[in-house]
């Protein structure tokens, strides 16, 4: 099989590595052509995986129609906002292949999830989604882990979960397709929620009242999607919502405690080093959804005002324990 890669992030990088050494032809595109011509002459990602050998099994590429020619998978990695576009790109060499969407987060303006995005611009296609506690750091050192691969199409999603398994890396399947989005969004909202908690040395006992209150809100919002219980309570939940509020790989909580720390937003960014942290787009676009819709929100309402108002972070704390 020949799979392409859209997006030569950290995450796409780790499933390029992976598919590489399990012998498929990957070819895995960089939105910089300087990008993509240091990964092809070092076969390692220096920026966003550094230390990671790239096998030969994967060429990058700069050129999108070059990238997805004749390949049988594309499995989409770029961050949220840039989603649409990279699709409209694509759509001209699209040829009926599978699409795995890796993205984790909510469009802006339309409240799309990230399979509804690809739909609206490729038209009826086999999308999975790909989604779970995933640190990229632990997946592309072989650490344990396990995901979830959902499509509203069983075949499809059987396809993907047996082309992305590895020993270390184990994949069940689910048809909770809009659950699983939803659920990967979200949780970053209270990842970057938790980062304020660590960063103003809260301790654990108000990180786990932010994780729980976190996963209240990602059932809340989860409903009116019809997303289910037990993916909520599963993986893709709460799995992955423990990992992204606890971890020190997670840029979302690492925006929470630098922000806790007084530091600007343009400062977080130019400290991440080209990173995106999901989160900030996430949780403009839940806000606006969930106003719209009237769902309680207190934590993303909280986390809104404080990231895109300029509220002060102890006036946010105490207002949120105000309202629950």
């Amino acid at each position: 099989m020949k799979i392409a890669i859209i997006g030569a992030g950290s995450w796409g990088t780790t499933l390029a590595v992976l598919l590489g050494e399990k012998g498929f032809d990957v070819k895995l595109w960089a939105r910089r052509e300087e990008l993509a011509k240091e990964i092809e002459s070092r076969k390692e990602n220096r920026q966003y995986l550094p230390g990671i050998k790239i096998p030969d099994k994967v060429i990058a590429e700069h050129s999108l129609s070059s990238c997805t020619e004749n390949s049988e998978m594309i499995i989409t990695a770029v961050p949220s906002e840039f989603l649409r576009n990279a699709m409209k790109e694509i759509k001209p060499c699209f040829k009926d292949q599978i699409i795995v969407s890796v993205t984790k987060g909510v469009e802006h303006n339309s409240g799309k999830r990230m399979s509804q995005v690809i739909e609206d611009e490729l038209g009826k296609a086999k999308i999975a989604v790909l989604s779970g506690p995933n640190h990229a750091e632990e997946v592309s050192r072989k650490m344990p882990t396990a995901a979830v691969a959902a499509s509203k199409d069983r075949k499809t999603a059987k396809i993907v979960a047996e082309t992305l398994a590895a020993p270390y890396f184990k994949l069940y399947q689910l048809n909770d397709v809009a659950g699983v989005e939803i659920c990967g969004a979200l949780k970053n909202t209270s990842a970057i929620a938790t980062g304020v908690c660590d960063g103003l040395g809260f301790g654990d006992n108000a990180r786990a009242s932010i994780i729980t209150l976190g996963l209240m809100e990602m059932n809340n919002f989860g409903r009116q999607f019809g997303a289910k219980r037990g993916t909520v309570y599963g993986l893709a939940g709460v799995g992955d919502l423990i990992a992204t509020c606890t971890s020190r790989h997670s840029r979302n909580r690492f925006v929470g405690e630098q922000l806790a720390k007084g530091k600007s937003m343009d400062e977080i960014k130019k400290d991440m080093h080209g990173m995106v942290a999901e989160g900030i787009p996430t949780t403009k676009a839940v806000y606006e959804y969930s106003k719209q819709h009237g769902i309680e929100m207190p934590l993303t309402h909280q986390a809104y005002e404080v990231l895109f108002e300029k509220k002060d972070i102890n006036k946010a704390i105490n207002d949120l324990l105000n309202l629950i």
